[in-house]
Parts: C-alpha cells; structure tokens; sequence
C-alpha cells in the first residue's frame, strides 16, 4: 500500500521533516532486501518486487521535493 504524504507549506521544519521520512524509507528499504525471496518466479517474489519499487518511487519523490526546496 502506498503511503501519501501531503507537504506543507515551505517552512523551517518541511526539510527536516522531508529528511526524516526518506531515512525511514531507506530504512525500509534495506529492511525488505533482507527478506528478498529466494524464487524469482513466485507470487511472494512479485509482491515482494511491487513493494520495492514503492518505497523506491517514494524515496525518489522525497529527493526531488528536498531539490525543490534547495531552489527555493
């Protein structure tokens, strides 16, 4: 299930707040690699696959909305 995070306002905070949740998302991350299924080929594999690629799009969407604020 994908996690919908709305950003505030530009603020003080929003870059550290921004910052706190792509740690917890790599954090994630390096979690589910450890629970990699073996079968490349089972439902477990895909699921575990989608997942992955969720917390990887939302660290992407974190770093540019972290590059965003760099521009600000």
């Amino acid at each position: 299930m994908a996690r919908i995070t709305e950003f505030p306002a530009p603020n003080g905070g929003e870059r550290q707040a921004l910052l706190e949740e792509l740690d917890q998302v790599r954090q994630e991350i390096a979690a589910l690699d450890l629970e990699e299924p073996e079968d490349m080929d089972s439902e477990e594999y895909e699921a575990w696959g989608d997942r992955h690629e969720e917390l990887e799009d939302r660290a992407d969407d974190l770093m540019e909305a972290l590059e965003a604020l760099g521009e600000l």
